[in-house]
């Protein structure tokens, strides 16, 4: 499949993670073209991909004009692929529908993590399409909480979390008392005639070369394009 990666952005350590991204999709086959710049999604570049994946935070620096906006949405609903990944959920409040597309993710503001750690991920549906060859699992990243959760997500991983007070997501804030509960980390959904699958997980580069990670990934580029 033709996939167009989107890169780059706040936070995160994207210069060391695509590169890991790139490797395993390339490894299985895909055609992959790495783009950083917005102009991608409306320069006539994403309507000759099956898929659109995204490892990038879109704020700031990186936001999204509404050109950008208005080609990416149409691919999708049109019957095209998106795989989201970790904080690329994240979107400037000016493009409301982003969050229908992706079923949400991570809100600036409200959504927490507990420090970056190695924790257990489960696979919460054994029969959905996109934990094939998938077991629970453990991994060094961020468990994602208090996350905007749209209707109509159909859920296929969650985490554990005992609870307790941290940091809010950066060193020195002030701390968050984090609930007990189990949270979501991967679902799917449909937008228009186009499927969708956003994973929580993927962090940096350590968190990328999880081969569980790796395999979700696949088989979600694989439901997305199927």
């Amino acid at each position: 499949m033709k996939l167009l990666l989107m890169t780059g952005g706040i936070i995160h350590p994207y210069d060391r993670s695509t590169p890991v991204l790139k490797e395993f999709l390339t490894d299985a086959g895909h055609e992959v073209i790495v783009r950083e710049d917005s102009d991608a999604l409306s320069d006539g570049t994403l309507s000759n991909m099956d898929a659109l994946v995204f490892n990038t935070t879109r704020v700031e620096t990186h936001s999204l004009e509404d050109a950008h906006q208005n080609s990416m949405a149409d691919f999708i609903y049109s019957g095209k692929g998106f795989v989201c990944l970790h904080m690329s959920s994240l979107i400037s409040d000016s493009w409301q529908e982003y969050s229908n597309i992706t079923g949400g993710g991570w809100n600036r503001g409200e959504s927490y993590h507990p420090p970056y750690e190695n924790f257990r991920v489960d696979v919460s549906d054994v029969n959905h399409e996109c934990v094939q060859d998938v077991m629970s699992f453990n991994t060094d990243d961020e468990c994602y909480m208090n996350v905007d959760f749209k209707e109509g997500n159909d859920v296929f991983l969650t985490a554990d979390f005992a609870g307790g007070s941290f940091e809010k997501n950066v060193a020195g804030s002030p701390p968050v008392e984090m609930p007990a509960g189990t949270f979501p980390l991967g679902w799917t959904r449909t937008y228009g005639k186009g499927k969708v699958f956003n994973l929580l997980l993927g962090h940096d580069e350590k968190s990328q070369g999880n081969k569980s990670f790796q395999k979700l990934v696949l088989n979600g580029v694989d439901w997305v394009t199927r």
